[in-house]
């Protein structure tokens, strides 16, 4: 029996069959555009089509049910969703609409902070460690929590939206100081061109951080302080061992995990400061696995 796994973003909604061990079969993988300038019924459309198109390329494999993870803020209970970058979807029944799609199939509903997080702790860089805090740095920052060795549901760990101190620039909620809206991989790239950087996107900023450019060091280098500032503000409410961070723009820079341990290695509290922070295990496909891992792992859920 396999597992359908959808995963929902700001960018991109994704869909593919996920086994057993993990493995994301190839031949189903489907994915469609989302963004912020998308109508609901398009949203709803390609949704929609992901998971019937996976669905079709599963090739007869028999399908025991399907891990839904979202951009949230997520409402468990109704299976709504409200995602600060895909205002469309504000209230839409994203759970009804994907078991819709996929013929009346049961589908298990999280944040997809919990799906990664839950990927991690399941098969990548935090096995072993029953507390601990998965992080994702891409378009936007999200990220779960486990605690005593299972998942924080609903919206606990949503670490893009802690608030920082001492920082300018961005836009998240209204507001320019969320983690989210200093250190996402848009915003640091927004904040490089301000100071005069000519890129335009992540993978130039990493070129010309690897280069030596020091508007690029510096856009790391800020990137990171935000990163360790919200981690020790996380943590200090709730203490975890380990910290991993994925996502897109996590690889902006090789040292950049290292650069985040140090300011989070400085934090004044001396059980913040213990905490270790490493790269996720699982790469791109931590957001399928994860979702997946929301029907094979129900027993790491609340």
């Amino acid at each position: 029996m396999s597992v359908l796994a959808v995963d929902l973003g700001g960018t991109k909604v994704a869909a593919a069959v996920v086994e057993p061990d993990g493995t994301v079969v190839e031949a189903t993988r489907r994915r469609a555009t989302t963004g912020p300038e998308a109508t609901v019924q398009e949203l709803a459309e390609h949704v929609s089509g992901v998971v019937r198109d996976a669905l079709a390329a599963a090739d007869g494999a028999e399908i025991e049910g399907v891990g839904l993870a979202a951009a949230g803020p997520v409402d468990e209970a109704a299976g709504t969703v409200r995602p600060i970058n895909l205002r469309a979807l504000h209230g839409f029944p994203l759970r009804d609409t994907v078991a819709d799609a996929a013929g009346g199939l049961p589908v298990e509903f999280r944040r997809d902070g919990v799906a990664i997080v839950l990927a991690e702790y399941w098969l990548g860089a935090l096995r072993g460690h029953d507390d601990a805090l998965g992080m994702v740095v891409s378009t936007g920052i999200g990220g779960g929590l486990m605690v005593g060795g299972r998942a924080l549901g609903g919206n606990a760990g949503h670490i893009g939206q802690v608030e920082l101190s001492g920082v300018t620039g961005g836009d998240c909620l209204g507001r320019t100081t969320m983690l989210e809206s200093v250190a996402s991989g848009p915003h640091i790239v927004e904040w490089a061109r301000s100071q005069g950087f000519p890129g335009t996107t992540g993978e130039e900023l990493g070129e010309a951080y690897r280069a030596g450019d020091p508007l690029a060091v510096a856009a790391v280098r800020r990137c990171a302080d935000a990163l360790g500032q919200g981690i020790g503000s996380a943590l200090a409410l709730v203490p975890v061992s380990v910290v991993a961070i994925g996502g897109g723009f996590s690889r902006v820079a090789d040292d950049l995990v290292d650069q985040v341990q140090e300011v989070v290695s400085a934090h004044p509290l001396p059980y913040v400061a213990a905490a270790r922070v490493v790269r996720a295990g699982l790469g791109s496909d931590a957001p399928l696995i994860g979702a997946a891992g929301l029907v094979y792992r129900r027993d790491l859920l609340p």
